[in-house]
């Protein structure tokens, strides 16, 4: 926890690219909000292009093929960790995959310690196992 769901256009990158862009998004991860190094949960879906509408918002820039959506779900964090995460993450998959940073859409939806089971059917957060 947290979860991240990375959403991509097809074909675009080898698994070599996905493997450092997943290890770049969980760098940043532990950076911003403090994660275990083993706290690592992540799904990329490709799509075909003309399934993944990814617009500006009106604020002027032109996405590419390139565009990723990351989706975080977790427990509440602050505007400022959170604010970290979006510049740390920007910075680093340009650096690391090349990504200009108006190729990246963030979004994060919280939920709390009874939103998570990590397996045996336990709410492990709540049973005090984690």
């Amino acid at each position: 926890m947290p979860l991240i769901r990375i959403d991509a256009v097809a074909g675009r990158r080898t698994p070599e690219q996905l493997t450092t862009l997943l290890d770049t998004v969980h760098a940043e991860m532990v950076s911003a909000f403090g994660t275990p190094q083993r706290d690592r949960y992540q799904v990329v879906h490709e799509h075909p292009r003309e399934h993944l509408v990814v617009q500006d918002t009106g604020l002027g820039f032109e996405r590419t093929d390139d565009v990723l959506v990351v989706q975080v779900t977790s427990r509440p964090r602050g505007r400022e960790a959170k604010e970290t995460f979006y510049s740390g993450l920007a910075a680093s998959l340009q650096r690391e995959c090349g990504l200009r940073p108006e190729d990246l859409l963030v979004t994060i939806t919280e939920n709390t310690d009874e939103d998570w089971s990590f397996g045996h059917g336990r709410a492990q957060f709540l049973t005090g196992e984690l």
